[in-house]
């Protein structure tokens, strides 16, 4: 999540204050969408190999009855799928830009709406979507 908070920043910075696309932008850009790809792999085995999906998975008529199970078992990773194939799309259309503002505005207006699915996404201790503590007691 840093990569794309400072992907937006370098994305509102060159849009707002019209700066040339640079090479530290395009890695920038680049480096961001394979972040999330990684991410996204990692995310992956920890949720085909989770005890909580695995549950879901058997006795989904019973589990889609219960909105965490839901939550985890659907929304989450489709969610999440959704965003970073939002980065993806946008890092392949910004890149074929010939000008630098339109790089910069499509990378930055791709990337925050990936950005806020993301954190939608999140199962955050405070959301109605899934209640779950940062850090669990043993």
């Amino acid at each position: 999540m840093p990569a794309i908070i400072f992907a937006l920043f370098r994305g509102f910075r060159g849009w707002f204050q019209k700066k040339a696309f640079t090479e530290t932008d395009d890695t920038v850009r680049h480096v961001t969408a394979t972040l999330t790809h990684i991410q996204l792999m990692v995310g992956y085995v920890l949720y085909f190999n989770s005890p909580f999906i695995g549950y879901f998975r058997a006795h989904f008529k019973e589990a889609v009855k219960q909105f965490d199970f839901v939550f985890f078992g659907m929304i989450h990773i489709t969610l999440m799928t959704i965003a970073i194939i939002v980065v993806t799309i946008s890092s392949s259309v910004a890149k074929r830009h010939q000008s630098d503002r339109s790089k910069f505005k499509t990378m930055t207006i791709f990337y925050l709406i990936a950005f806020i699915i993301i954190l939608i996404a999140i199962p955050w201790p405070f959301s109605p979507l899934s209640a779950r503590p940062y850090f669990r007691g043993f």
